[in-house]
């Protein structure tokens, strides 16, 4: 029998007793305890720091730890959660910095008016009691009845709700309301008449976060709205992560968990029974869409990137168990590839790029950003591997958008020091997504750095430093923070927010050379997802991250995937549309695309480099300059 050791997380005093070689992540995982961990555990971001206050570790410090952990850290007792082992009862320590914190999330987004048409339709009936005249069935008369008052044929009726019926409906007194999916199938038999209790369940699965909406399907009215952090993120903060995890049955029921915590959630904040909530229609990104379906998704990870699946699924609740009426159905969005979901099927469908006749692009940026670029004449689709940067991974202070985080950055270009802004206007704990994208545009603008992103050590300025492994600039130095250590961006940052920019400037490229127009040719761009919500849309047109158009053709749309999942449940005809749209939606794969790494180099100088002026990248910055006072046309 495995010996048991104590573990005791600190300052949350959460005691819990694990198996001999439990890693100190798994342990915190089955504590419930907040602690971040981007890569999943499995060594490569750093962020699982942790204290060792009691107790002995048998492993010694190994080279991936060595690779995050500085000298002064390694005074103070630190370790990754992810690779050391238990072996005896411990006190550990979870900084704050390695905390995670409330989280803003981004649930609104825009309005689109669609005809109502649900699915979900109710129908009150009452019914002339059988005789030993009339022998008709139950379930015949209450078709004959439907057939006669509403002209619906050709009914089923799910089994296990019919082994229940002839007890249900004489309870009833014969009069009662017959809840039907699509004019198909009859989901619930209701005591009197309750035609006016039907409601549905929009919900956005995506990797960081959860939306979700309660709609009443009279009317189409937003009742209630909840979010939540994704509950899979300890079992990795990317979908390689998640669809790589060796047992996908818990992924599964960790996100069924959080859509079932949000569902009660704002059932209770809208005063609804859930038994009358009769549909979910859900979306994500292809990786989500399969684990959420309980569908075998590692192939994804691998070339060619292929789907089980593509079209738009109905199932029923009965496999899934959602906490709404039990024989409801669960409607998901079609995908286009492994990268391109449901979820950009969604923001295609309420920004209306399907049937304008301008020219329109949109960025759905998250975790992963999926740009979608055409017209009701043609789509171009693509993914771009964007999203560990702005999300807060492989940058040092880098953190996801909770209390705390810098969100916003801006640098005097004579003092050299900058101006921040923290969510909830409390001592910065890190930097965010918005503020990552503050960072390079406000240092190229103060000239810290140079259009290959490498900092100007001839600076003289007490912020500019070499640190123990690269050259830094202190953001907030200690004594301003929330856990007394110097907020800084390192040289090694600067490289990986140039590579996740160098990403989505490639896929729009890419999209805009295969469509045969340039980025002046955009008419309208859309901006999807929290974190485009609240980033600096002039810093992110400077650094080369949106195409070089006037700010007056950008429009920020919220969670536009969230409204494309509310659009298709109050309306079938929306989900016709989307279906045939999905048909027709030409998915370009950037890493096969024959200009992919000379696009991608051309990508990663700030804001871009236009090499085929300057086939020499020595020539190129002779004409332009490391340090340009202003942003020149020809990058």
């Amino acid at each position: 029998m495995a010996k048991k050791f104590e573990i005791i997380f600190q300052p949350d005093g959460k005691r819990i007793k694990v198996e001999e070689d439990t890693t100190i992540l798994d342990a915190s995982k089955e504590a419930g305890i907040d602690l971040v961990s981007i890569c999943g555990g499995k060594g490569i971001c750093g962020k699982c720091k942790v204290i060792i206050e009691k107790g002995e570790l048998k492993q010694q410090l190994d080279d991936t730890e060595l690779k995050f952990i500085s000298e002064h850290e390694i005074d103070e007792n630190y370790r990754l959660a992810c690779r050391v082992k238990i072996h005896d009862n411990l006190i550990i320590r979870i900084p704050e910095e390695s905390r995670t914190g409330k989280q803003r999330l981004q649930v609104e987004g825009i309005k689109t008016k669609v005809k109502l048409d649900p699915v979900i339709k109710k129908y009150y009936i009452k019914l002339e009691k059988p005789t030993l005249i009339d022998q008709t069935s139950d379930f015949d008369r209450i078709k004959q009845a439907l057939k006669s008052k509403f002209d619906i044929l050709n009914l089923r009726i799910n089994l296990n709700l019919l082994k229940n019926l002839g007890e249900l409906i004489r309870s009833y007194n014969w009069n009662f309301t017959v809840c039907i999916w699509d004019n198909e199938e009859i989901i619930s038999i209701e005591e009197g008449d309750t035609t006016n209790k039907i409601y549905g369940y929009a919900t956005d699965i995506g990797t960081t976060k959860l939306a979700g909406y309660l709609l009443d399907l009279r009317n189409g009215e937003v009742l209630a709205v909840g979010s939540l952090m994704n509950p899979q993120i300890p079992f990795g903060e990317d979908v390689i992560s998640r669809i790589g995890y060796k047992e996908p049955n818990k992924l599964q029921s960790a996100v069924i968990d959080g859509l079932n915590k949000i569902f009660e959630e704002i059932c209770e904040k809208a005063n609804i029974n859930p038994q009358n909530v009769y549909e979910l229609v859900a979306v994500g990104n292809t990786s989500m869409h399969h684990l959420f379906l309980g569908i075998k998704a590692k192939q994804i990870g691998v070339s060619p990137y292929i789907p089980v699946i593509s079209r738009g699924i109905s199932v029923k609740n009965e496999y899934l168990k959602i906490k709404m009426n039990e024989f409801g159905r669960i409607y998901t969005l079609p995908v286009i590839s492994g990268y391109v979901g449901a979820d950009t099927m969604g923001v295609l469908l309420s920004t209306e790029i399907y049937k304008k006749d301008e020219i329109c692009m949109a960025l759905d940026i998250g975790t992963n950003t999926e740009v979608i670029l055409g017209n009701k004449d043609r789509i171009l689709t693509t993914s771009c591997a964007s999203g560990p940067a702005f999300e807060g991974a492989h940058i040092q202070f880098g953190m996801r958008a909770s209390s705390g985080a810098i969100e916003k950055i801006k640098i005097d270009p004579k003092t050299l020091d900058p101006e921040i802004e923290t969510i909830d206007h409390v001592k910065p704990r890190g930097i965010c997504g918005s503020a990552i994208v503050d960072i390079p545009a406000e240092m190229l603008k103060s000239k810290i750095i140079d259009v290959k992103g490498k900092m100007n050590y001839n600076l003289d300025s007490p912020r500019l430093r070499k640190g123990e492994k690269y050259y830094e600039y202190v953001l907030v130095w200690a004594k301003n923070t929330a856990f007394n250590k110097d907020i800084v961006i390192t040289q090694k940052d600067i490289r990986e927010i140039s590579l996740a920019k160098a990403a989505i400037h490639t896929g729009t490229t890419i999209l805009l050379q295969e469509f045969g127009i340039d980025e002046s040719d955009i008419d309208k761009l859309f901006i999807a997802g929290a974190f485009g919500t609240h980033i600096n849309i002039e810093n992110a047109r400077f650094i080369g991250m949106f195409p070089e158009i006037p700010t007056s053709k950008i429009k920020t749309v919220g969670n536009a995937a969230g409204t494309g999942a509310r659009m298709c449940l109050v309306s079938k005809e929306m989900r016709n549309i989307i279906e045939k749209i999905s048909k027709k939606v030409e998915y370009i794969e950037l890493g096969a695309h024959p200009d992919f790494q000379k696009v991608y180099l051309n990508s990663n100088y700030l804001p871009y480099a236009d090499l085929s002026f300057y086939p020499e990248t020595s020539n190129f910055l002779k004409q332009v300059g490391n340090f340009p006072d202003k942003k020149l046309h020809i990058f």
